[in-house]
């Protein structure tokens, strides 16, 4: 069931075969993955100001995609970040 995909553990296994995903997808969009963990670092430091997050939990991703507009392929920043608590 994904609706609780964000409390499951990942094992070491899965979390090496996302680093590697994650490896292969910079590097065809030219963006290292220092340059992305400093995006996730960012990201979470802004959201966590308004939404509590598992920082833990967050992947992102830069993939390509195709543009409405011109139908050409370009990146695209994708990220998931599992919520714990809505701040008001």
């Amino acid at each position: 069931m994904r609706l609780f995909h964000f409390l499951h553990k990942k094992s070491s296994s899965e979390l090496a075969k996302d680093r590697l995903k994650l490896l292969l997808i910079s590097d065809r969009v030219d963006c290292s993955t220092e340059v992305i963990e400093m995006i996730k670092n960012d990201m979470i430091k802004v959201i966590s100001k308004y939404i509590e997050i598992d920082p833990e939990g967050v992947e992102v991703q830069i993939t390509r995609t195709r543009s409405g507009s011109k139908n050409s392929v370009v990146p695209a920043l994708f990220a998931n970040i599992p919520i714990r608590n809505l701040r008001l």
